[in-house]
């Protein structure tokens, strides 16, 4: 089990750290025309979590407060691939694929708790964030740049967080999962 906390504490250090990557080559997603609609609203409910003002674990928690964003474009992305993304470019199926392949990690760290937050993330389709909807994100062109231009936005300014590659940051993730995602 050591071996697992350690991968763990490892492995979401460097999902902090390409963050802002893994943004972008969401939103790539988001502007395809390739991409089934299901595919492309999943996404865009990921990538529309970032700017929610009440998330699942608050951006300024030290160490693990950036976490809850990657585990839900992690969770988008392997949504998404269950939707037909056979028509995307190989460069956005390889980024769509390399973060829906880390959602096994989140399966295994969460356990139980995982199938709550792929419900939350599939969820997030249908909601709005700075009063964008998915549906107003995917379906008008100017909602769509003005989303865009933010995600490019924060993809710039992100700035990976300090990451204690401690036990307790993980101990304080599963408990925020546990305590805030829908039962």
């Amino acid at each position: 089990m050591a071996d697992h906390r350690h991968n763990h504490l490892e492995l979401f250090a460097s999902w902090l750290r390409t963050l802002g990557q893994d943004v972008e080559g969401l939103g790539v997603v988001v502007e395809s025309r390739e991409a089934s609609t299901a595919a492309r609203q999943v996404v865009a409910g990921g990538l529309n979590y970032l700017f929610k003002s009440l998330d699942l674990i608050p951006d300024g928690i030290d160490d693990i407060g950036y976490l809850d964003d990657a585990f839900v474009l992690r969770a988008a992305a392997d949504l998404a691939m269950r939707e037909d993304v056979a028509s995307l470019g190989a460069d956005e199926l390889r980024g769509l694929n390399r973060l829906a392949e880390d959602a096994d990690v989140i399966k295994e760290f969460l356990g139980a708790d995982y199938p709550r937050l792929e419900a939350y993330v599939s969820g997030l389709r249908k909601g709005a964030s700075r009063g964008r909807s998915v549906a107003d994100i995917l379906d008008d062109a100017t909602t769509q740049a003005a989303f865009l231009s933010d995600l490019r936005g924060f993809a710039r300014s992100y700035q990976p967080p300090p990451f204690a590659r401690e036990e307790k940051n993980l101990v304080k993730l599963k408990a925020f999962f546990d305590a805030k995602l829908p039962k």
